[in-house]
């Protein structure tokens, strides 16, 4: 370790497995990160629903470890060698950005083929064994050092915190979604599952030109679906007709088979919800021949997906309510109350601010 003169004080939350309460650790790290390296405060972090499951234990996951992925920060310090954001442009100290769920190394085969996402050598923030040289993995802390092979987007100073928090989590995946789906324009698109990813679903395909109809069991969610751009709203629990694309971000069995058993001739299926272990669900292999469909899975995302993920809401986020997504604001210290308010909380997000002293 450097002399404090060269050093950051710094904190993070320290999880320590399922029924187990956080412990804060206050720790220092070096101004001057290693080489492709940054050293970002984190400004506001919010809890994501893979947050909640591997608290929970439905997600398997390092303990002791830093949870949080989705987050904002401004950069303090760029290590040599310097750092490029998507799209352009060197990152320098004092920009506000965000950066990816993962680090990829850039040369294996997965990398090569464009599955980044999917690397085999993958660092994913918030996921990773806590390493007490080297703890600042995670968005649970004042501080994060931003691996190389991540991407990173600047973010304009007109998009909130609440705002933008988001963007490296559930909007780049919808983003990711969207392109999995192919063209959107004028085609009828069904969004099952109206929690942070399916509102912003309807958001980005509203506004690709898409008619779009959302599932939702909760009548308030059904109510938010339609100042997010929604046309039609319905519980999911009867058939809403026939659809050229079929988004699923809820995860649940039955919202698997709603979206497979509505598709129109042609029609594409995009499953993203389904990420942690469920029933099976039956795919009948004669309508999907007979219908020419298309089944396809989006995990994480690509950097470019970031990118957009940032240029929709600097140029959206006035049109509709993504302010309103997140709840109260905990200092980091109630991390616990954080995410026990995120279990049962109307909004789909709550959100942790180091600089706070307590909960609002």
């Amino acid at each position: 370790m450097n002399s404090s003169m060269d050093t950051v004080p710094v904190r993070y939350a320290r999880w320590n497995g399922v029924g187990r309460p956080f412990t804060l650790v206050a720790d220092s790290t070096p101004q001057v990160p290693a080489r492709g390296e940054l050293l970002v405060r984190i400004d506001l972090a919010t809890v994501c629903g893979s947050d909640l499951h591997t608290v929970g234990g439905k997600r398997p996951s390092p303990v002791p470890a830093v949870l949080g992925h989705e987050q904002v920060g401004t950069v303090l310090g760029v290590g040599a060698g310097g750092v490029v954001c998507v799209g352009g442009g060197a990152v320098v100290p004092g920009m506000r950005v965000v950066w990816s769920v993962a680090a990829s190394c850039g040369e294996c085969e997965r990398c090569v083929r464009g599955l980044m996402q999917k690397c085999v050598k993958l660092s994913k923030y918030g996921h990773q064994p806590l390493l007490e040289k080297a703890p600042l993995t995670g968005g649970f802390a004042t501080h994060c050092v931003v691996l190389p092979g991540t991407a990173v987007v600047a973010v304009p100073d007109e998009v909130p915190d609440v705002v933008a928090s988001p963007a490296s989590c559930a909007t780049a995946t919808v983003a990711a979604a969207l392109v999995a789906a192919g063209s959107v324009v004028g085609r009828r698109v069904l969004v099952t599952g109206a929690g942070m990813l399916g509102l912003t679903a309807v958001a980005m395909a509203a506004t690709a030109g898409a008619r779009v109809v959302a599932a939702d069991p909760d009548p308030a969610r059904r109510g938010q679906a339609l100042a997010f751009g929604a046309e039609e709203v319905g519980d999911g629990s009867s058939s809403m007709g026939a659809f050229d694309v079929a988004m699923e971000f809820s995860g649940q069995p039955a919202a698997v088979r709603t979206c497979l058993d509505s598709l129109e001739v042609g029609g594409v299926a995009v499953l993203v919800g389904s990420v942690s272990p469920g029933e099976p669900v039956p795919l009948d292999p004669e309508r999907l021949v007979r219908g020419l469909h298309t089944v396809v899975g989006v995990h994480n995302y690509r950097p470019e997906d970031l990118l957009t993920a940032v240029e929709f809401l600097a140029e959206h986020h006035r049109s509709f309510p993504f302010a309103d997504l997140v709840g109260a604001t905990y200092a980091l210290d109630h991390v616990g109350e954080a995410i026990e308010a995120a279990r049962g909380a109307a909004a789909p997000r709550q959100a942790l601010a180091p600089g706070l002293t307590g909960a609002s």
